[in-house]
């Protein structure tokens, strides 16, 4: 094979390659960095397992890992701006937090830009200071278990008849084919209730408050941020994220003209076929669905 040959060869390869990774895509996470650095971490979007675009358990978890053990970060700033989420992910997301804090002695502040209600207060309770944009929304304490529709009223006028074979009286609780039951409205209420004492507690930890005072506050509702300061959800209203960091170095004696803040956001891969076909291979309305289908409505929406 002459130069000229080879010379084609060799950019056919690397263009295949190249195509390749576009098509299927591919995610990479930010080397650490050696100088001392704060790490600004993103909580955005709706707080899962993955919700197609904007927030990832296991690389929030992954995240919080890695920098757990890089003696040159000095501590985590929170940008949160979420509407909250599912249960298990904001208590395990909360737990990692703390664990960071136990291993390495370092700050952690929350800065709640525009909204940080429900699962997302939830995590920001691990900060030792939660400070929020004057226009922000908070709050929102409480747990939704779970909704059904009752169609048997509208599958009788319709002539539509459906039959679940289960053993257990309460398996198929919740079914839209089977009205729910005293006993079975008392069994997620139970649920719910075992999980809001879980969230008014931790909230009252963090917050130095007492249980009471906490529930008092904790009927649902949202709070602006000058409501949150009021009552004791939130420490204090700034500017924006870079005051919000500021504040972070002076309460914690860090020079803030000699400190790097990095920041950590999750962005969901995309393959070329996706962004193609303007399609997400993730997308969140589709995994709702399948969701629903597979396990109940109940089960999916066991929701801060």
């Amino acid at each position: 094979m002459n130069k000229a040959n080879k010379g084609v060869a060799v950019f056919a390869a690397v263009l295949v390659i190249a195509l390749l990774a576009a098509f299927l895509g591919g995610g990479f996470s930010p080397s650490l960095p050696n100088s001392p650095y704060i790490a600004v971490i993103n909580i955005t979007g709706t707080i899962s397992e993955d919700d197609g675009a904007t927030y990832n358990q296991a690389w929030l978890l992954n995240t919080i890992e890695d920098l757990t053990y890089d003696s040159a970060n000095r501590g985590i700033l929170l940008y949160v701006d979420s509407p909250g989420g599912t249960v298990y992910e904001s208590d395990e997301a909360y737990l990692a937090l703390m664990d960071y804090k136990k291993a390495t002695e370092r700050p952690i502040i929350a800065y709640i830009a525009s909204t940080g209600c429900s699962g997302a207060y939830y995590i920001s309770c691990a900060a030792d200071e939660i400070y929020a944009n004057r226009n922000a929304l908070t709050g929102s304490i409480g747990v939704i278990m779970g909704s059904s529709i009752d169609l048997t009223g509208l599958m009788d006028k319709l002539g539509i008849k459906s039959t679940t074979i289960h053993a257990g009286k309460n398996k198929n609780m919740f079914s839209y084919d089977e009205p729910v039951t005293a006993e079975q409205a008392a069994i997620m209420q139970s649920i719910a209730d075992e999980s809001y004492e879980q969230f008014t507690q931790i909230v009252a930890e963090s917050r130095g408050m007492d249980l009471a005072e906490v529930q008092k506050l904790a009927d649902g509702r949202v709070y602006t941020a000058r409501q949150a300061v009021s009552n004791g959800l939130i420490d204090s209203i700034v500017r924006d994220l870079d005051e919000a960091g500021q504040k972070l170095c002076a309460h914690y004696d860090i020079n803030y003209d000699r400190i790097d803040f990095i920041t950590y956001s999750y962005e969901a891969d995309t393959t070329y076929l996706d962004r193609l076909l303007g399609i997400s291979a993730d997308n969140a309305a589709l995994k709702t669905i399948n969701a629903l289908s597979d396990f109940g409505a109940y089960y999916y929406t066991y929701s801060f």
